[in-house]
């Protein structure tokens, strides 16, 4: 149990009465607002109205219906008229059964974890469900006539359980099961380890693995075909894994076939001569034929204007027929709609082009696409959307002083996110062409494009922080549409975020792309993140999965980052911090007194290494935001004797994060007072100097994980400082993406993805001519150098928190630790609160 204390002197209490109190006054005086609606006059271009995150909306083809947190796959029972639906969510795992024409839920089936893996024995009695983590392939049987048809039975387990100090069995979840696959005479089910790079056999008489061979990288999908072949994604390479039968039932490995980066979903013709391979980082779908076995045609759905990724072609589906392809593109929120030729589909009555005949809009992220094959089902698909209709407002989180079970991961953005399935039509013609355009509004890509003349600015500064919420930060700060009562850090904590606020802009409806900061540094850097990443995250901040930190990994988007972009450029560029680590790391890591200095600093990818200064300290919460800006503020200062900046700089300035309580680590206050006081201090020093009106400066939140927000889980905290900006309350809708499509307009470089291409550009904040007034930095009233105590409640429970690295922290936990470091007694927000909230301002 994680218990917290109160500020522990007597200042600090008489401090917190007097912010509890200036609260109060705050909240009383707050005009009635509408917590979700920005004034009336923005044009819809720029509303956050009905807009997801990402800046798409939705608008559906068909009806929907609810599911469970982050479903990634689905099957249709043997009888046509259930659905087998997986759940691999940050807040549950498991199966939902769902009735196919009703929606309704039949059967809810947790389990300690599960992924993509579903498959039904050929006779209907048993279905298999890939365990993920638990190095486990769970086993049902199946009774269609049921009213609860699934029952648990069994599960295969994939790892020894000996612990014998000499066993070299890997640890539990080190395999992670992915795909499954029954064998054509049923007797052998094939299963996909995504971590450990390799296929297992086993015998379904014994539930024994029999064979174990060595796959390509994260296998990921497996089919089966008639012919006894057997075929893997190896969705971290660039290949098809592909396997014989031999008679026993085992596997011969045969050569793979290389149907491009990132391969995902397959799916198999019914004669099997045609293999369909979703490759989710290019935007196509190879499709091979399985006699040669080599690539015979590319199905190419990218968006509009041919950009390098953003359609994530994830789930794959054929017609009854088998000469129509529908592809779930999680990224355009759409199913894509493929007309076949018969060379491609293999059937010669296929009359199609093969070229992409149109889109139909579904809910947000599509994991999963079915197209019935019975005769009164066959005009419609149904469709699996892992995210659902998006997140929402997030003053509740689970409790320190709770049990596990008592509290509510709902709080927690990765917890909101609840899926839907959608039943769409199997639209042609003109009504396919109709949707399509739907599909292309909801995406902003009907907006016409047209030239701006930014201000002269010929330096960009690009400052990362570490995750919060708008209300977390400037809730107090008036006009803009926050909610003082989930402040944490006010201010006499952030005077220098409101300052900035206050004379370069209030942004109240900027929202982060991402939900944690394993998407949001992507999103921050790239415009994009990878399937693998979406799919991943769930378990990797349920402690469940490790993170890939190998240079070129499955991870990275094909288009790369923001710093290989402004290389192409041939631009100036400097890193100070973003996706940097210490290497070595000292064995003091965690001691508050390390500065960093000592130790050499290396970006993790190679192309950000001859840019990266090696003495600014990456993330490591026992390093002080001030040695950071020590190092920044020095070499700004040989630019200027140089008169030479470069054009492009990014920073990493991450102890906004804080330490929780963690003993001898700064407290939550002192954490964010420290960011504070760097950030003033680095405005401070650009603008003194004579790069001050030729510099724009951009600061945001990777994400928004680690607090409340009464808006959005995702809104968060942005400023846009320069002598052009023109100030005020600034309400329309802007995003990650937005602000990277901004720096991208002045800086002249490519877009990423279609997120920052067609992206609503920050055109309408500048002014006409430039305020040169130097800004100084205000010093917060928070004192710095404040440590938790080793005797404070939360102490202990910060002491299992991992510092050293961005997000390896249970936030759902850690808010709670924050909330009662900063406010002590005061009741943590519930959802009955919230609706009180709402209540009030809807007066």
């Amino acid at each position: 149990m994680i218990r917290t204390s109160r500020f522990h002197s007597k200042r600090l209490a008489r401090t917190t009465i007097a912010f509890a109190t200036a609260l109060i006054v705050a909240n009383c005086s707050r005009p009635s607002r509408s917590s979700d609606s920005p004034p009336s006059n923005l044009p819809a271009s720029l509303s956050s109205t009905a807009r997801l995150p990402t800046g798409a909306r939705l608008d559906p083809a068909g009806r929907s219906t609810p599911l469970g947190n982050m479903p990634l796959s689905a099957l249709l029972a043997p009888d046509g008229h259930i659905i087998v639906v997986s759940l691999s969510g940050y807040r549950e795992q498991g199966l939902q059964i769902v009735n196919r024409e009703t929606g309704a839920l039949v059967q809810r089936l947790p389990q300690s974890g599960a992924f993509v893996g579903l498959a039904f024995s050929a006779d209907g009695s048993t279905l298999y469900a890939s365990g993920g983590a638990t190095d486990r392939v769970y086993v049902y049987s199946w009774r269609a006539s049921s009213t609860t048809p699934a029952t648990l039975i069994d599960s295969i387990t994939m790892v020894s359980a000996t612990t014998a100090p000499n066993d070299s069995a890997p640890p539990p979840g080190s395999r992670y099961v992915a795909g499954l696959a029954l064998s054509h005479d049923g007797r052998m089910l094939y299963v996909a380890e995504n971590l450990a790079d390799s296929i297992a056999v086993v015998d379904l008489a014994s539930h024994r693995i029999v064979q174990r061979l060595g796959a390509g990288s994260y296998p990921y999908a497996v089919v089966t075909a008639a012919d006894g072949r057997v075929y893997v994604s190896d969705w971290g390479a660039g290949s098809v894994d592909v396997y014989h039968t031999l008679a026993d039932g085992r596997l011969a490995a045969e050569r793979p076939i290389d149907v491009g980066r990132h391969p995902s979903a397959l799916a198999l013709s019914a004669n099997g001569s045609r293999l369909f391979a979703a490759s989710a980082s290019t935007d196509r779908v190879a499709v091979v034929d399985t006699r040669s076995r080599r690539v015979i045609r590319w199905l190419l759905d990218p968006p509009p204007d041919d950009l390098a990724e953003g359609s994530t072609p994830d789930a794959l589906a054929l017609s009854a027929d088998g000469t129509r392809l529908f592809v779930a593109e999680a990224d355009v929120n759409a199913v894509a709609v493929f007309e076949l030729s018969a060379l491609t589909s293999g059937i010669a009555t296929a009359h199609g082009d093969d070229s992409l005949a149109g889109r139909i809009p579904t809910e947000w992220y599509p994991t999963a696409v079915l197209a019935p094959n019975s005769a009164h089902s066959a005009d419609s698909l149904l469709v699996i959307n892992g995210k659902g209709r998006g997140a929402g407002p997030n003053p509740t989180g689970p409790r320190p002083d709770q049990k596990r079970a008592d509290e509510d991961p709902r709080g927690y953005t990765l917890g909101q996110l609840d899926g839907t399935l959608t039943v769409v039509p199997a639209a042609r013609g003109e009504a396919l062409g109709m949707l399509s355009h739907r599909v292309a509004e909801s995406n902003g890509w009907t907006a016409p494009r047209t030239h701006f003349k930014y201000p002269p600015v010929e330096h960009v500064i690009y400052i990362i922080k570490e995750n919060r919420t708008y209300d977390q930060v400037l809730g107090d700060l008036l006009p803009g549409d926050g909610d003082s009562s989930l402040t944490f850090f006010p201010r006499a904590i952030s005077p220098n975020h409101h300052a900035l606020a206050e004379r370069f802009g209030t942004y109240d409806r900027f929202f982060v792309n991402a939900e944690v900061s394993a998407q949001g540094h992507p999103w921050s850097t790239a415009g994009y993140v990878t399937d693998y990443v979406e799919k991943t995250t769930p378990d990797s901040y349920r402690g469940r999965r490790p993170e890939p930190d190998e240079p070129g990994d499955v991870d990275d988007p094909v288009a790369g980052y923001l710093w290989d972009a402004a290389a192409r450029k041939h631009l100036s560029l400097r890193n100070y911090g973003e996706a940097s680590e210490v290497m070595p790391r000292a064995p003091d890591a965690a001691d508050a007194k390390r500065d960093g200095s000592e130790h050499d600093v290396r970006a993790m990818l190679p192309s950000l290494q001859p840019y990266t200064n090696p003495s600014y300290p990456p993330f490591d919460m026992a390093v002080s935001d001030q040695r950071r800006a020590d190092v920044w503020i020095s070499e700004f200062h040989e630019y200027e004797r140089a008169a030479k900046m470069p054009s492009l700089e990014i920073l990493h300035l991450p102890r906004d994060h804080t330490a929780g309580l963690r003993a001898g680590l700064c407290t939550p206050r002192a954490c964010f007072a420290d960011n504070d006081l760097a950030l003033g201090r680095i405005i401070e020093a650009l603008s003194h100097s004579q790069f001050w009106s030729k510099t724009v400066v951009f600061v945001l939140e990777d994400d928004a994980q680690a607090g409340p927000d009464h808006v959005d889980s995702h809104r968060s905290v942005m400023f846009v400082i320069s002598p052009w900006a023109r100030g005020g309350v600034v309400h329309r809708f802007v995003n990650t993406t937005d602000v990277l499509a901004t720096m991208e307009e002045m800086l002249g470089l490519a877009a990423f993805s279609h997120f920052d291409h067609f992206g609503r550009p920050l055109r309408e904040i500048w002014r006409s001519s430039p305020d040169n007034r130097a800004y100084t930095a205000l010093t917060p009233a928070q004192p710095l150098a404040e440590l938790n105590l080793a005797s404070a409640a939360g102490a202990r429970a910060s002491a299992h928190i991992d510092l050293a690295r961005e997000d390896r922290v249970d936030d759902t936990v850690f808010n709670r630790i924050l909330w009662r470091a900063l406010k002590g007694t005061m009741p943590y927000p519930t959802r009955k609160r919230l609706a009180l909230l709402e209540a009030a301002r809807a007066r």
